[in-house]
């Protein structure tokens, strides 16, 4: 080969070397790889050659030129592929990365559809929670006004309550206070009579005496002092007043019994009657059951201030027969049956007037009670604007049994008219089967007597 031939490779490869690109540095570098191969093989050849040969010193320059030229060339080259070999291990790393790039965009693609659709759901989610939570902003505000609304209404409520409240509880301390006060004036008045009970049946009996010109004894000549003594047929008869204590009268009944075994002070004087007489209330007969106390050596009998005429009167009548012992049979059996008669009338006055008391009682709590307060206002008015005025009793006046018949006659034929039975069999059968005294025989006596009245 001559030494164009070896020149052409080398042509070839620095023709290649200026007209090489990037892409063709990357993909078409075996090639330059085999050229240069060619051409270092043709330089050595040549570089062979030139040292044997007796070529010109211009040749050999220019060879030598060249050589170096080459030279750098391929180191210029050789270093280029240094770079190109990085650049294309960079290139191939950057190709994996862009192919891990790829499936992870393909992912996050995927992923970032799928919280596309989660965020459009929760969108409207959100917007269908801000409108409840719009509703319900509104329905707490209306509920807010509602409730202050509410909270006026019920202050305006529970004042008024109050005032009901407080209106009522004065009303109510005001009613008990009167109630209150009524009961203690009556019991102030109850006290006050009591207590001028002794006075009153002294007063009476005087005035009795007066009237039927009895002697009364201002002090007896035997031991003791008797409230009242009277000298009938020569004999001293005892009244003695007495009265509770107080307003409670379950122990009343044994005072009384006491009373009675006290009374044998009197009874043993040898001038003194062996019946004694217990003056009580009339209001305090209700709560006895017992009017006689039989003792061994004297009588006790508990009367009413009501009774103390009819009483006194037949201890009077007796004085007409101070020589009983000049009467017949007969006399004597008459004179005991009216005397008789009247103590057992007076018992049953007694008996009735006590029922009746305790009636009336009854009535005038139950009107406190139970009336209205305005009607109960107006009923003590005309209470305060009625009076009563009995009949006067003049001493010079005589009591005309035949008036007293026509009056009654008169009453009876009007309670007859509006309906009231007077009927004096139905009545005296009536009254005779209430028991008089308490024994072990009658012990439904308080039964049996309410019956008879109601």
């Amino acid at each position: 080969m001559t030494m164009e031939g070896n020149f052409d490779s080398i042509k070839r490869l620095f023709d290649n070397l200026k007209r090489i690109g990037f892409l063709e540095r990357i993909f078409g570098w075996s090639q330059i790889k085999n050229q240069l191969i060619d051409a270092s093989a043709d330089l050595q050849k040549l570089i062979s050659k030139v040292d044997s040969s007796t070529q010109t010193d211009n040749a050999l320059s220019v060879a030598r030129a060249n050589s170096k030229s080459l030279d750098e060339s391929v180191a210029r080259l050789s270093t280029e592929v240094q770079v190109l070999k990085e650049s294309n291990k960079q290139i191939e790393s950057l190709q994996k990365e862009l192919t891990t790039a790829t499936e992870q965009n393909k992912l996050y693609f995927k992923r970032g559809t799928e919280l596309s659709n989660e965020v459009s759901v929760l969108r409207e989610r959100l917007e269908t929670t801000e409108r409840e939570l719009q509703k319900n902003v509104q329905q707490n505000t209306q509920l807010i006004k509602d409730e202050e609304f509410r909270k006026q209404e019920h202050s305006k409520a529970v004042a008024s309550l109050e005032n009901i409240q407080t209106r009522i509880q004065n009303d109510r301390n005001r009613e008990l206070e009167e109630r209150k006060n009524t009961e203690i004036q009556r019991l102030h008045k109850l006290r006050e009579t009591w207590t001028a009970h002794q006075e009153n049946v002294q007063n009476a009996i005087k005035t009795i005496c007066s009237k039927h010109t009895i002697e009364y004894v201002e002090k007896v000549p035997f031991k003791g002092e008797p409230d009242n003594t009277l000298k009938i047929s020569n004999e001293f008869v005892v009244f003695d007043a007495k009265s509770p204590a107080g307003e409670d009268l379950s122990n009343f009944r044994n005072y009384l019994k006491n009373q009675a075994e006290s009374a044998k002070k009197y009874a043993k004087e040898p001038d003194v009657k062996k019946d004694i007489f217990l003056v009580v209330p009339t209001n305090t007969l209700e709560s006895l059951d017992q009017y006689v106390f039989r003792l061994a050596d004297y009588n006790v009998f508990v009367i009413s201030i009501d009774s103390l005429e009819p009483v006194i009167l037949s201890l009077l009548k007796i004085e007409d027969y101070e020589f009983a012992e000049q009467l017949s049979p007969e006399e004597r059996e008459n004179i005991c049956r009216v005397l008789g008669k009247f103590v057992h009338l007076s018992k049953r006055r007694i008996q009735i007037d006590g029922f009746f008391t305790k009636q009336f009682f009854e009535l005038v709590y139950r009107s406190e009670a139970d009336l209205p307060k305005d009607i109960l206002e107006k009923v003590s008015e005309f209470e305060k604007a009625e009076k009563i005025n009995p009949p006067i009793e003049r001493r010079a006046k005589h009591i005309s049994a035949k008036e007293l018949e026509q009056e009654t006659s008169a009453l009876k034929s009007e309670a007859n008219a509006k309906g009231i039975i007077t009927e004096d069999a139905l009545l005296s059968s009536r009254l005779n089967k209430l028991p008089l005294y308490t024994t072990e025989s009658y012990p439904e006596k308080k039964e049996d007597q309410r019956g008879l009245f109601d």
